[in-house]
């Protein structure tokens, strides 16, 4: 098929050249110049593994290229809508501006007959709105929202091969037909048997937030049961083992640590409040701001721990591994790792960083650290070390060989992703959230 993808950053640009990879003919568009000149070289603003390989033979194949010239859109059928809803400057709501951007473009290059999907994360009531606006200016095309549900480290993977698709349409035959082309777009996975959620339009946008919602209280709930276990001595991991057995509530996202971050959990709860509270409906989700808080409440309960172990932090060598707000990613957005560096070093520490794929996106934010290109060059005479971001790379180190490096054998497990016995059999005084 021939697709369009309006918006072409994180999302926009893993989706592109995935549905390029499934054999479609595929135009992405934006505003910014500098994104578009660098995926039209096949090389990918953001890290993202197996991105740059899909990019590369999608490109030379000549079913993807990329454009700031909307008009480029006329010859496709099927329009992605990808661009961001950041949380309002004003407030928790989120901001649509990009999006209603978006629309106002495309709008002008739409054809009867063609089909716009959305992809954005978006407020309960924006399709409904949205397709108003394009049965006016466009009639004959329709409107269908078809939520994405990427983890950033697998979006490739998650794109061509998702866990459930779910599409978002109108009543009446126009709906049915609006599927029926989604199901050619994804083809391969419903060939598959991928699980397809026809529905409405509300069903669709609460789908992804409702998602990111449950996601969020699940680690929220966790490190509160931290909490509770840095008060009595009990061990968070072993608890969240057994109860993890239980099936009804199941071991993922039970990982106590610094909790969350990232582009899409934080905002997603806060625009979900905000929304909810907008249609009179706030105590029904009320539970979401303390879910906020407990998260955040984490990342100061590392520099809490640092200070304890240290006596202060006026002084102190701090070596940080960790910067990206998850592995496998180089997205700094409301990241933990980020922030408890900054607020250890805003303390008078002296901070020394980390991260296989952050580093520059932290040093343009957070110029007052130390930058250096590994987890060795961290420890270098450091009076402690924090883990903050679970990369492979950290988890994996060995305690002696690190403890040669170092002041002193003190380490803070900010992810519970080390094995506390052998860092304590080599030396180190071992903290763990929870632990």
């Amino acid at each position: 098929m021939r697709i369009s993808v309006i918006g072409v950053g994180y999302l926009g640009a893993v989706h592109a050249a995935a549905m390029a990879d499934l054999g479609h003919t595929v135009v992405g568009v934006d505003v910014d110049e500098a994104k578009i000149a660098a995926l039209s070289e096949a090389r990918a603003p953001f890290f993202e593994p197996g991105l740059p390989d899909v990019l590369a033979s999608a490109t030379a194949s000549g079913r993807l290229r990329f454009t700031t010239d909307f008009a480029a859109i006329a010859d496709a059928d099927v329009h992605f809508v990808a661009v961001g809803t950041p949380q309002s400057a004003e407030g928790d709501a989120a901001d649509l501006r990009f999006v209603d951007a978006a629309f106002d473009s495309l709008l002008k290059y739409v054809s009867p007959g063609d089909v716009i999907v959305g992809k954005s994360t978006v407020p309960v009531g924006t399709a409904s709105r949205l397709a108003a606006l394009v049965a006016e200016r466009v009639p004959g095309a329709t409107l269908a929202w078809n939520p994405e549900f990427l983890r950033e480290g697998f979006a490739v993977k998650d794109t061509v091969s998702p866990d459930r698709l779910v599409y978002g349409v109108p009543e009446g035959e126009e709906g049915a037909r609006a599927a029926r082309i989604l199901d050619e777009v994804y083809a391969g996975a419903v060939a598959n048997g991928t699980p397809v959620i026809v529905t409405d339009y509300a069903t669709a946008e609460l789908v992804k937030v409702a998602a990111n919602a449950f996601l969020a209280t699940k680690i929220s709930f966790i490190n509160a049961m931290a909490e509770i276990a840095e008060a009595t001595g009990a061990d968070v991991t072993q608890l969240a083992d057994a109860i993890g057995h239980d099936a009804r509530i199941g071991r993922r996202f039970l990982n106590a640590g610094v909790g969350f971050g990232g582009g899409c959990l934080p905002k997603d709860i806060r625009a979900f409040s905000a929304r909810a509270r907008e249609l009179g409906r706030g105590d029904s989700v009320k539970f979401l701001d303390e879910v906020d808080k407990i998260n955040l409440r984490r990342r100061e309960r590392v520099v809490e721990l640092v200070r304890e172990e240290t006596g202060g932090l006026e002084g102190v060598r701090v070596g940080v591994l960790g910067l990206a707000f998850k592995p496998h990613s180089d997205d700094i957005r409301d990241s933990p790792a980020l922030e408890i560096a900054m607020r250890l070093a805003d303390g008078g520490a002296i901070v020394t960083a980390t991260d296989p794929e952050a580093n520059a996106n932290a040093g343009r934010r957070a110029p007052q650290l130390n930058y250096v290109g590994s987890a060795a060059e961290a420890a270098v005479d450091a009076d402690i070390v924090v883990l903050i971001t679970e990369w492979p790379e950290f988890t994996g180190l060995d305690p002696e060989e690190l403890g040669a490096l170092v002041s002193h054998r003190r380490i803070i497990d900010g992810r519970n992703a080390l094995d506390a016995d052998r860092w304590r059999a080599a030396g180190w005084q071992f903290r763990g959230l929870g632990r």
